[in-house]
């Protein structure tokens, strides 16, 4: 089997089944080469009178009961920094498990030279997010989801809900996988990236190159190099940029009526991303050109995402998915405008 292939913009969950009474004591540490993928860590015998005394370990070589150090002290000092997929496979013998694992090492960001004049611009505090990362999903995909299902409720419409749903899903993973591309890529300072570098305030750099030396956390260092584009704000012009257009689709904002109240309501989920994207900024997380870019960047992919399964909002059929009318013509319906009068009702009518 292959080695994993983790790309920088995505974590591994970490996962080891099959293991029945068994937990390896000790093994060798896997290697420290960051451009090393490794693609088998054979497990051997274990024994374990409990289960509650679990812990994964991983081994690059059989253990033979000699040599036990532990993995455990590198997952303390380096788990951030690698990606873990076990997976685990009977053994013949039947008494116990094996566990084939693939490492695959999480390429950091580009370090990009940092000198002491450009320090200046970059000494802004550092403050815990208004808008913490766990809340992302809530806004960008758990809020929008249960709109269309409220949509759902009022018309009982199953390929609505499931084109609705697809594409949303689609949007987000688009731009996370976009965006985290381009963060690793770029590697851009955080206005805060000085208390993250010296969280003592003392300045180091290199005597040559006048580059900064850091001695803060690695995790928060790391992190302090992924300041573009913003993710906060991809994300939320992805998902709330996409109910926008739903929006505007099944409430036919764009009908040439001119009715200020439709487009308030798809004008709405577009504040609130907008308001993500300032408290970035706000929070000194972000440069402002980092919020624009991301704003520009999530509300593209969800245009481009939406389009794939429903025609444009302001089009005559912009409230259903392709897929409904193409359902209509194979039931043999004279036309897709006869499908929708049929579903004039189930449509909001704001007028």
């Amino acid at each position: 089997m292959p080695p994993l292939l983790a790309p920088p913009l995505c974590l591994s969950a970490v996962a080891c089944l099959g293991f029945k009474n068994h937990s390896p004591e000790s093994l060798f540490p896997p290697p420290l080469d960051p451009l090393i993928s490794v693609p088998s860590f054979p497990f051997t015998r274990f024994h374990s009178s409990t289960r509650s005394d679990k812990k994964v370990y991983v081994t690059s070589i059989p253990w033979d009961g000699r040599n036990r150090e532990g993995i455990e002290w590198h997952f303390v000092e380096e788990t951030h920094e690698y990606a873990l997929l076990l997976i685990a496979e009977p053994s013949p013998e039947g008494q116990y498990e094996r566990c084939s694992a693939w490492f695959t090492h999480i390429v950091h960001p580009f370090y990009r030279f940092v000198g002491k004049d450009m320090m200046r611009d970059l000494r802004y505090p550092f403050k815990t997010s208004t808008i913490p990362s766990w809340a992302l999903p809530i806004i960008a995909i758990v809020l929008p989801a249960l709109i269309f299902i409220a949509f759902y409720f009022r018309r009982r419409e199953v390929y609505d809900l499931h084109h609705s749903i697809l594409g949303l899903l689609f949007a987000v993973l688009t731009t996370a996988i976009i965006t985290n591309a381009i963060k690793v890529t770029v590697g851009r300072p955080r206005p805060d990236f000085f208390w993250r570098c010296f969280p003592d305030g003392k300045e180091l750099y290199d005597i040559v190159t006048g580059n900064v030396i850091c001695h803060g956390e690695k995790n928060l260092i790391n992190d302090g190099h992924k300041s573009f584009p913003s993710g906060h704000t991809s994300w939320s012009f992805a998902g709330l940029g996409y109910l926008a257009l739903y929006l505007s689709g099944k409430i036919k904002a764009f009908d040439r009526n001119g009715h200020v109240a439709k487009l308030c309501i798809v004008f709405l989920p577009l504040l609130v991303a907008s308001l993500v994207g300032i408290s970035r900024v706000d929070d000194y997380r972000h440069h402002w050109d980092d919020v624009f870019v991301g704003g520009i960047l999530g509300a593209t992919v969800a245009t481009f995402c939406y389009l794939q399964f429903f025609p444009a909002p302001y089009h005559m059929d912009g409230w259903g998915p392709y897929a409904y009318f193409q359902m209509l013509e194979e039931k043999g319906s004279s036309s897709p405008t006869s499908g929708a009068n049929q579903q004039t009702e189930g449509v909001i009518n704001m007028e």
